[in-house]
């Protein structure tokens, strides 16, 4: 009978990765709100929601921390280190591809979102939000099959794997189709160059996300 090796530890580092996918997850629901907000003549909450996802970026930031610091040294573990190491990586960066959408917009904090491209923006943005939540759902599932190693929990974290690749490449069609519709529509240099760089930013997350799970996808594969 195989044993699970992160059974030999007080805490695996899957909780702890856990407990960060969970962070990430948390600032997607400001990440919206900042956006909607950002689109809004009405709205005057932007930078709020900006600055809760400063939040959980620090807090996000600490676990990082933690985890790179409190490996068990000297026991081999059934994944390498630099393969968790860089998934954490890729999963941190959705958090800061977030943040700096968020940093972006804020640079020309009363320009808004011409009405010609909003419904486009608006579909990338829902686009991204989804592999966000699906991320925590993935290390969930994969911190249950590293206690069991059952076959039938590895196929359900590669099913996630695969539902998360499609996400991605559902969000570049999304933006590039943003990124079409603003040069057709938009003719201020200045307009075009901050939309697209937005439209990228954005489209940013859900690349992170993808490669967080073709790191998971190697860890599984081990």
């Amino acid at each position: 009978m195989r044993i699970p090796f992160f059974n030999m530890f007080i805490a695996s580092p899957f909780d702890a990765l856990q407990e960060h996918a969970e962070k990430v997850k948390e600032c997607s629901w400001a990440f919206q709100q900042a956006m909607e907000c950002y689109a809004s003549t009405r709205c005057d909450t932007f930078d709020e929601h900006h600055q809760e996802v400063i939040r959980f970026e620090h807090e996000a930031d600490e676990i990082k921390r933690r985890i790179r610091g409190h490996l068990p040294k000297g026991v081999m573990l059934p994944i390498e280190k630099f393969q968790l190491f860089r998934y954490l990586r890729e999963q941190d960066g959705v958090l800061d591809a977030v943040h700096e959408s968020l940093k972006w917009l804020s640079f020309r904090s009363d320009a808004g979102i011409p009405e010609a491209v909003e419904k486009e923006l608006f579909l990338l943005v829902d686009a991204v939000i989804e592999p966000i939540e699906e991320l925590a759902h993935m290390v969930d599932e994969a911190r249950k099959y590293f206690k069991t190693f059952s076959e039938k929990q590895r196929r359900k974290v590669k099913e996630i794997i695969r539902n998360l690749r499609q996400m991605e490449h559902d969000a570049d069609q999304l933006e590039h189709a943003l990124i079409e519709k603003i040069f057709a529509n938009e003719t201020d240099p200045i307009s075009v160059f901050h939309l697209v760089r937005l439209a990228e930013t954005i489209g940013s997350i859900a690349d992170h996300a993808e490669n967080a799970s073709d790191m998971m996808r190697a860890m599984l594969a081990k």
